[in-house]
């Protein structure tokens, strides 16, 4: 990875994160509707997006993918990539990985957050 890479990740993270702030910002609620977009639509995103640049000249494609895949859609939410690297393992045939990824992330992720508040009221 070279400095020009991880400025295009910077550049699409930054703008991703801001964007992430305003939909939380617009949708204020006592249910989380603006995590639960923001998932969903980035998901949408990375999906669209990695269909799409696989069409793209490589040296342009690595540039769009460190700008909007990795680095707005990072920013935006890290639900997309997780959700593109399971849907990435079924489409290999990977079933069980993605099952244990899917079970794992969502269950060790719980837990994390669950021993990290009891950490942090001690």
């Amino acid at each position: 990875m070279n400095f020009s890479t991880l400025l295009w990740i910077a550049l699409g993270g930054a703008v991703g994160s801001v964007v992430r702030a305003l939909v939380g910002w617009a949708l204020p609620a006592r249910f989380p509707w603006a995590t639960l977009l923001v998932n969903v639509s980035g998901s949408l995103l990375i999906g669209w997006l990695m269909a799409r640049l696989g069409t793209v000249e490589p040296a342009a494609s690595a540039r769009l993918q460190s700008l909007l895949v990795v680095g707005f859609c990072g920013g935006f939410t890290t639900f997309s990539t997780f959700s593109w690297q399971a849907f990435d393992q079924m489409l290999k045939g990977q079933w069980a990985a993605a099952a244990a990824n899917i079970l794992l992330s969502v269950t060790l992720c719980l837990v994390a957050v669950w021993l990290g508040y009891r950490l942090g009221r001690v």
